[in-house]
C-alpha cells in the first residue's frame, strides 16, 4: 500500500496541477535558466575527456591519476545527494539554486588554478556538491514552476542541457585546452555557471520551502512501492546503459570493423538522437508514464541486442546506434518523471533517492561491463545492457495506472 502520509514539500506555490495549456514567458525563462544550468555542470562535468593528457602532465601525474578527477566527482555527488535536501532546511529553494551555482563557479575557478592535484581534486569535489544537490531538486522545483503533470515536458527543456553538454563538453574542451591551454578550457565552465546563475537570478521565482526534510523522511520514502519500483527502474536501465555505452567503441571497432571517422560518426548520431528523445520524452511521460517507461526499455533492450546479432553490417549499425541514442534521450526525462509519480507530496525527498539511484547505477554499471568485456569479448556489454533494460518493461506493467 502506498504511504501518503508525508507532506515534505507543500503544495507548489501560485500553480495547480493542470498542465497549462500555453506556457507564459515568465515559466519558459524560468525552465531555461534551469537548462542553462544542468549544461553548465554537465559541461563541467564531462569536460575532463578531452583535457586528461595535457591535465596530467602538467600536474605531473599519470593519465590514469587525472582521470580519478571524474570519480572524485561522482563519489561526493553519491554522499551529497542523499543529504543535500536535508541540510538546506527551510532554505528558500531559489537561494539554495543561486548559491549552487555560485559553488559551481569557485569550484571551476579552484579546479583551472589548481597547482597540485590534490587542489584540482578539491575543485571536482565543490562541483560534485552543486551536480547533485541541483538535480535533487530539479524536480521539485520544475514541478512548482510548471504544474505537476507538466513536469515531463519541464524535464525534458531541463535534460535537453545535459545531451548538448555530453555532445559539446569533450570535444570543444579538448579544441579549447589545444589552443589556450587546459585550464583556459576549464575556466570557461566556470564562465557558463556565471551565466546561468545570472538567469536564475533574474528568471526564477521566490521558491519557499514549506517545511524541511530530515533524514528519516527521505528513507520514509523507500516503504512506498511505487518509489521501489521507480528506484529499481533506475538501477536497471541506467545500469544497463552504463555497462553497454562505454564499449560500443569497442564494439563498431572489432565487429562492425569502422574506422575512427565512422565511428566519430555514428557517436554523433547516438548524440543527436538524444537530444530528439529529450523532446519525445517529456511528452510521452506526460501523457502516460507507463507507456513511456516500457517504450524507452523496449527501444534500448532492441538496440542493444540487435547490434550483438547483426552489427556487423554497418548500415544497420549506424541505425542501431542512433536508435540507442534515441532511448538514452528519453531515459534523464522518463525515469525522474515515474520515480516522482510515487512521491508527488514529497518531490524533494525523491529527488535525493532519484541522483543516488542514478549515481549507484553509473558506478556498478561501469564496474559490471568492465568485467564482463575483459572476460567475454566487446558483444557481452551489450547483451547485459539488452538484458537489464528489458526488466524495466516488467516493471512498467508492474506501475499502477495513474
Amino acid at each position: 500500500m502506498t504511504d501518503t502520509t508525508s507532506q515534505l514539500d507543500g503544495p507548489a506555490i501560485g500553480l495547480d496541477s493542470t498542465v497549462p495549456s500555453t506556457w507564459s514567458p515568465t515559466t519558459w525563462f524560468a525552465v531555461i535558466s534551469m537548462a542553462a544550468t544542468s549544461f553548465a555542470l554537465v559541461s563541467a562535468e564531462f569536460l575532463p575527456a578531452g583535457l586528461l593528457t595535457p591535465m596530467a602532465r602538467d600536474l605531473g601525474v599519470s593519465e590514469g591519476t587525472a582521470g580519478q578527477v571524474v570519480t572524485a566527482t561522482a563519489s561526493v555527488g553519491a554522499v551529497t545527494a542523499l543529504l543535500s535536501n536535508v541540510l538546506i532546511g527551510k532554505l528558500n529553494r531559489k537561494t539554495v539554486l543561486v548559491g549552487l551555482s555560485a559553488l559551481a563557479i569557485g569550484s571551476n575557478l579552484v579546479a583551472a588554478l589548481a597547482t597540485d592535484f590534490w587542489l584540482l581534486l578539491l575543485g571536482r569535489a565543490g562541483l560534485g556538491i552543486a551536480l547533485s544537490g541541483f538535480w535533487a531538486l530539479s524536480v521539485a522545483v520544475v514541478a512548482r514552476l510548471v504544474g505537476t503533470n507538466a513536469t515531463g515536458r519541464g524535464m525534458a527543456i531541463v535534460t535537453l542541457g545535459v545531451s548538448l553538454a555530453t555532445i559539446a563538453a569533450p570535444s570543444m574542451g579538448a579544441l579549447i585546452s589545444d589552443w589556450l591551454g587546459w585550464r583556459a578550457a576549464t575556466a570557461m565552465t566556470a564562465g557558463l555557471a556565471a551565466i546561468a546563475m545570472l538567469l536564475q537570478i533574474l528568471s526564477l521565482p521566490t521558491l519557499p520551502a514549506s517545511t524541511s526534510n530530515s533524514l528519516s523522511d527521505v528513507f520514509r520514502l523507500t516503504k512506498r512501492r511505487t518509489v521501489q519500483l521507480g528506484m529499481l527502474a533506475i538501477l536497471l536501465l541506467m545500469t544497463g546503459h552504463f555497462a553497454g555505452s562505454v564499449y560500443v567503441r569497442p564494439f563498431l571497432e572489432q565487429v562492425t570493423l569502422l574506422g575512427t571517422g565512422p565511428i566519430a560518426l555514428a557517436l554523433l548520431g547516438f548524440g543527436i538522437a538524444a537530444v530528439i528523445g529529450n523532446v519525445a520524452g517529456g511528452r510521452l511521460a506526460d501523457a502516460n508514464i507507463r507507456m513511456a517507461l516500457a517504450v524507452t526499455g523496449v527501444l534500448m533492450a532492441f538496440s542493444a541486442l540487435a547490434l550483438v546479432l547483426w552489427g556487423a553490417h554497418s548500415g544497420i549499425a549506424f541505425a542501431l546506434v542512433t536508435l540507442w541514442g534515441f532511448a538514452f534521450g528519453m531515459a534523464p526525462v522518463v525515469l525522474p518523471t515515474n520515480l516522482s509519480r510515487g512521491a508527488a507530496d514529497a518531490l524533494e525527498a525523491a529527488g535525493s533517492l532519484m541522483v543516488v539511484s542514478f549515481q549507484v547505477a553509473i558506478s556498478i554499471g561501469a564496474l559490471f561491463g568492465g568485467y564482463v568485456v575483459d572476460h567475454y569479448g566487446a558483444s557481452a556489454p551489450l547483451t547485459f545492457t539488452a538484458v537489464l533494460a528489458a526488466s524495466t518493461i516488467v516493471l512498467a506493467l508492474l506501475q499502477p495506472r495513474s
